[in-house]
């Protein structure tokens, strides 16, 4: 197209100017905005929807704004490619450094850099080596993460009580497992419907399982027991959603055990690797998930005969036994025959075993009686009675003994107590009589003392007091100076300051004036001496404004 300028007046030129400037000033005059605004409308115009085949170079993932920047090259040439953020969610396929891609979108200027650009609005590998190379790049990152590891693979239920499945509603792919499982063992099925094919189709599939997993076991929808992740056979394009990553990672997190059937036998995908139980077809699932109920039912009922002719088998044997063990039993009699001859030994042997024991007592009785003859209780008495007589008076002069012996040692200790008390009130009045003296001394010493200190400081007040009339500004205005402060308070050193402000207080030895300047400060004259014994002739004679501050301070204290 055509680059059209924007309508210029012709200039006239002048009859004295050269040919040269005259073709020069008939040529139309752009701006940098006009000409880069021309060049980006024809662009769009001639190239507005392309699709471009090349290799990702300089992708360093989304800028901090979500747009994606990089270039597409080939062995010729290479132009610059922008993803904005809101079309960058929804690539089918990522921008991944290095990877040949087909690129769809409209060319365009940036005015910024002089430079021309295309806006991706879609993005995917260019022919089949790409979505393989892309496809085994995938799987060796996921299953360096362990996502494909055998001990994270888990058993599927001999008999669900639900099956779920995620699939597409509409396809034969929903009527073969329904069918299969009709015809092998019907079972409650969930049907989760999805797209399993074009933009959106991986979110919707991984959507299915982490939505199946969410059920509460118990709840009023039945927790299925196993699922089946089916779609029928296509292109490695078509099948390409069961090898996003997400859909890889919802597998893998899945609880529930996970059945897939993408495909027919030789197509593989990434979520046959990470699935617990890979099925060549979507019949093939549906034949593992349920077991055959006939052969069950005969399995079940030939376990059942196996069981009754085994426990039959089991009673004749036993019963066998018993009547082996019955026969080898002896009879009673030979049994009670060799306890009742021990007892009638026994009883053979007790009439002569009492008759020698009661001898053997009898015998010891005798001794004990013997003993106790010799020894007879009334003589023990007797004894004891003769020796109590003996020792009647004793005990008695004992104790009066005793007595007298600890009266007199208790009057001993009574006198030295008293003496050691007569001592120890002696020692403790000449303590008391020296600590008096000392004390009396002592505060002597302290009166001398205080009288001193008081003394001395009294002085030094003194000084300090003239000290503080020589140097206090009162008593230079007490020799005839006037403190000029300003409305605030605070001291005015210079003349202009004086004349700029709105209100004066002048303060004179004896209170305070107010005063309003003119707005001129007066030219400088010399200083005057001060009358002597006086104020100065020029100080105004006016109001008391206030008493005189009692604080002494500096000339210039605020």
């Amino acid at each position: 197209m055509p680059l059209v300028p924007p309508p210029r007046p012709a200039a006239q030129p002048a009859a004295d100017i050269p040919p040269t400037s005259v073709l020069n000033a008939n040529q139309p005059e752009w701006s940098v905005g006009e000409l880069a605004g021309a060049l980006k409308r024809t662009l769009e115009d001639a190239f507005g929807h392309v699709r471009l085949r090349g290799e990702i170079s300089g992708y360093r993932g989304q800028h901090g704004s979500g747009h994606a920047y990089f270039s597409l090259k080939d062995g010729q040439a290479r132009i610059d490619a922008v993803v904005w953020k809101g079309v960058f969610g929804r690539l089918r396929q990522r921008p991944q450094e290095g990877l040949e891609v087909v690129a769809t979108g409209r060319i365009t200027t940036f005015a910024g850099k002089s430079s021309y650009q295309i806006v991706v609005e879609s993005l995917e590998p260019a022919g089949l080596g790409a979505w393989m190379a892309l496809l085994e790049e995938r799987k060796k990152q996921l299953a360096a993460e362990g996502l494909f590891a055998p001990e994270h693979k888990r058993a599927i239920p001999y008999l669900p009580r639900v099956v779920g499945v995620v699939t597409s509603p509409t396809g034969a792919v929903i009527r073969d497992i329904l069918h299969r499982l009709e015809d092998r063992f019907p079972r409650p099925v969930l049907v989760w419907p999805v797209r399993v094919q074009g933009d959106g189709a991986a979110e919707e599939v991984a959507a299915a399982i982490r939505g199946f997993n969410a059920l509460p076991a118990g709840g009023r929808i039945p927790r299925p027991d196993v699922l089946i992740v089916a779609r029928g056979g296509g292109s490695i394009e078509d099948l390409w959603a069961f090898n996003e990553e997400c859909v890889v990672r919802a597998a893998f997190e899945s609880a529930i055990p996970l059945i897939s059937a993408v495909g027919h036998e030789t197509d593989t995908t990434l979520i046959d690797h990470v699935s617990d139980r890979r099925a060549p077809t979507p019949t093939g699932a549906a034949e593992m998930a349920v077991p055959v109920r006939a052969d069950l039912i005969a399995t079940v009922a030939d376990l059942a005969a196996r069981g009754r002719g085994a426990v039959g088998r089991r009673i004749d044997r036993d019963r066998s036994d018993l009547r082996a063990l019955a026969r080898a039993l002896p009879g009673a009699d030979a049994l009670l025959a060799a306890k009742r001859q021990r007892l009638d030994l026994a009883e053979a042997r007790l009439a002569p075993a009492l008759a020698a024991g009661a001898s053997r007592h009898r015998a010891r009785l005798q001794l004990l009686l013997d003993r106790m003859a010799r020894r007879s209780p009334d003589v023990a008495l007797a004894n004891a009675r003769a020796r109590l007589a003996r020792i009647d008076h004793r005990p008695l002069h004992a104790v009066s003994n005793d007595l007298q012996r600890k009266g007199e040692a208790l009057v001993q200790l009574g006198r030295r107590l008293v003496v050691a008390r007569d001592a120890s009130l002696e020692r403790a009045r000449a303590l008391q009589a020296r600590r008096t003296d000392r004390l009396l001394a002592l505060s002597d010493r302290l009166v001398q003392a205080g009288a001193r200190t008081v003394e001395r400081r009294r002085d030094r007040l003194q000084g300090l007091a003239g000290l503080l009339g020589s140097l206090s500004y009162r008593a230079v205005l007490e020799r005839g100076y006037v403190l000029v402060r300003d409305a605030a308070g605070l001291p005015v050193r210079r003349a202009a300051d004086a004349a700029a402000a709105s209100r004066l207080g002048l303060q004179f030895a004896d209170g305070i004036v107010a005063a309003v300047p003119d707005g001129t400060p007066a030219p400088p004259q010399a200083a005057k001496p001060a009358r002597r014994g006086g104020s100065p002739a020029s100080a105004p004679q006016g109001k008391r404004a206030g008493a005189a501050a009692t604080r002494q301070g500096s000339l210039f204290d605020a």
